[in-house]
Parts: C-alpha cells; sequence; structure tokens
C-alpha cells in the first residue's frame, strides 16, 4: 500500500483519470456530424442544406428545394475571385447539356460588390441562374471553405459530389455525368 501512496505512482493515475476524462467528455460532446464534405466523403448523400437565396437579378427569394427534381451543379463564386474567372466559361459551356438532361448550374455569388458580380456576369455571358449569399451565412451548410468551390446535388436534392477549386472537364465527366445518368 505504500507503495501506491508515492508521488510517481498519484502522479501517473491523476494523468490517465483526466485523459479519461477529457475523453468522456470530448464523446459527450459530439454531435450529429450535419458536415455536407464529411458526410459525402463517409460515403453517405445527405439532403442539401434547405437553403433560401435572393436572385441576384432581381432579388426574389429562390428556395434551391424548388430545383428538386434536376441535378444541380451549385457554383459558389466571387468577381473578384481569379480561379473563378477560370471555370466560368467551361460552366456555361455546359448548361444547355446540363438542360437537355435536366439538370443546370446555379451560381452563387457570396462576398460581393453587387454591380462587380453583374459586371462578372455580363462579361462572361453566363446565361445560368444566380443567386447571392451577400453575407456568406449559407457557406457553413455547405461546407464551403475558399473559392470557387462546387457542389452537385441529385434529382431528390442530396449532395452527390463536392469540389474545391476551380472545376475543369474532368469533374463534369467523373462527377456530374453519372449523377445525371442515375434513374429517380
Amino acid at each position: 500500500m505504500d507503495r501506491l501512496l508515492r508521488p510517481v505512482p498519484l502522479v501517473a493515475l491523476g494523468a490517465v483519470l483526466a485523459l479519461l476524462a477529457l475523453l468522456a467528455y470530448v464523446v459527450s460532446q459530439k454531435k450529429t456530424d450535419n458536415n455536407v464534405s464529411e458526410q459525402f466523403a463517409a460515403g453517405h448523400r445527405h439532403a442539401a442544406p434547405n437553403a433560401t437565396l435572393p436572385a441576384l437579378n432581381d432579388g426574389k427569394p429562390v428556395s434551391l428545394a424548388a430545383y428538386k427534381g434536376q441535378v444541380v451543379v451549385l457554383n459558389f463564386w466571387a468577381s473578384w475571385c481569379t480561379p473563378c474567372r477560370s471555370e466560368a466559361p467551361l460552366l456555361e459551356k455546359w448548361e444547355p447539356q446540363l438542360k437537355a438532361n435536366r439538370a443546370t448550374v446555379v451560381g452563387v455569388d457570396v462576398l460581393d460588390v453587387t454591380s462587380d458580380a453583374k459586371s462578372f456576369i455580363k462579361k462572361y455571358g453566363l446565361t445560368y441562374p444566380q443567386l447571392r449569399d451577400a453575407d456568406g451565412s449559407k457557406l457553413a451548410g455547405f461546407a464551403v471553405t475558399g473559392y470557387p468551390e462546387t457542389v452537385v446535388l441529385d434529382r431528390s436534392g442530396k449532395v452527390a459530389a463536392h469540389y474545391r477549386g476551380p472545376v475543369n472537364q474532368q469533374f463534369f465527366d467523373t462527377q456530374v455525368e453519372p449523377v445525371l445518368r442515375e434513374r429517380t
């Protein structure tokens, strides 16, 4: 018994108990994971966050739920974002093909000056719907961490792909086309 009451075993026992208490606290605080990209990475398709954003052209509210039944290539961008400029022509090029397959690109302009965003749309001749997240409040729900970033929603409104950085042809070939071919 004397051996157990010595300082070194007591300190070791205290450290082990403190680590166990910390682990128990972390486990008890763990909430259901609602992070879109983490859920997708785990192989699960979860419903996209319920978001309503104003249309960039007239400010009328548009719910993403209005696109249910279509595949949606949801692209978060800003006029000041250099990589966004490189992907804009490709997104526009794909829009007619997507429309022919009950799908669309939906742009979401984030943390931008309205006049700059409208100039960007005009410069690149973008014809697909444009929404606005002026204060960036909807970004967390989609796990957006930078620009550009793209989330693909399947026809039931679930996240089917998440891509960080400017999209390219390979993105459409490997991430979008398979979702277009899915039956509902």
